[in-house]
């Protein structure tokens, strides 16, 4: 048996058993005298490549080449045709019905045999890139499924710190990160980061900022530790890479949270009852491209109804019709949801998606909010 399968559909006998005989010495054929038995077989036969008459008694061949192609979108179909009428007319059908060719009888026999191997060659194109895209895929869908090991529980609480976060890439590989993490009883810290680009590029530097993030519990995870490290790390890559990210640790036995701000735009810090604060950054972007930086740490009062709120730039400059929704929104919604927790996430992402009225996002949209709920009996015994 022949690699490839050939189906031959002419109700004419004369002309079936020539193109049977022109193809049958290089493929395996199968020539029937009516499009009816086409249909039946065609099921198991599973043709490559259809040469298919125009003229036939009960359906015409372009309809017959419809029904193959709801079996098999990948078969190809060449149109023959002995009619001297409308050969015009149905040239241009056969071309805004993808048939491959379209021969008039008759035809050199050399002709067919090159047509066909042309439809056999590009089968095995689309074949071999079908293959090959499966491949890109399965690779795509482990390399999120590692991603998203990367990030910990969207809900947590820790050492006595309510913790929630969103994580919304708009590919299927993103170019933010959050954690957080304690390093001592009372503390926390956390960090928002978010790497320039998308895909699987921007998707490797977050890890860079997760393994420096956690090298930092030897130095308690204090920001300037954390910050350093990242810089560190970045520094071997191209220039155009950079990194925007927040750091912040909190202390209730200090009543305080310390934090750097690497030019990063998404933090916001609200005590009930007053205006949202925006934690503006501290020094620049983390980027190969910069100079060994510095960055300034920043400590302010951590009270008992102090909510931390941290996102990506995806969230302010969702986009529509020109306008973007920026954090002055992000702020309004806050003030009416002061709890904090999953439903501030939630309200923000809705506000998001109702002012983009249905345009699809363009960037990544991370959010991770923190307030001290205190420690249960079951944490402190």
């Amino acid at each position: 048996m022949t690699e490839y399968r050939i189906l031959i559909v002419d109700d004419e006998a004369p002309m079936l058993r020539t193109v049977e005989r022109i193809l049958g010495g290089d493929h395996e054929v199968l020539a029937v005298p009516s499009p009816e038995t086409a249909i039946v077989l065609a099921p198991d036969f599973k043709p490559h490549v259809a040469v298919i008459d125009v003229r036939m008694a009960g359906m015409d061949g372009f309809q017959l080449m419809n029904m193959l192609k709801q079996l098999d979108q990948d078969v190809q179909v060449i149109l023959m045709t002995g009619s001297a009428y409308d050969i015009d007319d149905q040239l241009i059908r056969a071309i805004r019905e993808k048939a491959f060719y379209y021969i008039t009888k008759p035809f050199d026999r050399e002709v067919l045999r090159t047509l066909v191997q042309r439809c056999l060659e590009l089968r095995t194109l689309e074949d071999a890139n079908r293959r090959h895209v499966r491949h890109l895929e399965g690779q795509l869908a482990e390399a999120r499924a590692f991603q998203m090991t990367m990030l910990p529980a969207r809900e947590a609480s820790l050492e006595g710190f309510d913790i929630n976060a969103a994580y919304l890439p708009c590919e299927e590989l993103g170019g933010d990160l959050y954690d957080y993490a304690s390093a001592s009883p009372d503390t926390v810290s956390v960090v928002i980061a978010d790497v320039a680009g998308h895909g699987a590029s921007a998707a490797m530097l977050t890890g860079i900022v997760k393994s420096a993030f956690h090298a930092s519990l030897e130095e308690g995870y204090h920001p300037s530790a954390v910050v350093k490290r990242v810089e560190e790390g970045i520094r071997p890559f191209r220039s155009d890479r950079f990194i925007t990210m927040l750091c912040a640790s909190i202390s209730i036995s200090d009543g305080t949270m310390t934090y750097i701000n690497a030019g990063h735009f998404g933090g916001t810090l609200a005590n009930a009852g007053e205006a949202p604060q925006s934690l503006d950054s501290t020094g620049p972007l983390i980027s190969p491209a910069l100079p060994i930086m510095t960055w300034e740490v920043e400590t302010v009062a951590w009270r008992s109804n102090t909510r931390l709120l941290l996102y990506t730039d995806g969230i302010p400059e969702t986009e529509c019709e020109g306008e973007l929704f920026q954090s002055e929104r992000i702020h309004k919604i806050i003030e009416d949801i002061p709890s904090g927790g999953p439903e501030l996430l939630s309200a923000i992402l809705s506000g998001a998606d109702s002012f983009a009225r249905g345009c699809p996002p363009v960037d990544d949209r991370t959010l991770i909010t923190v307030h001290y709920g205190g420690k249960s009996e079951l944490q402190t015994s």
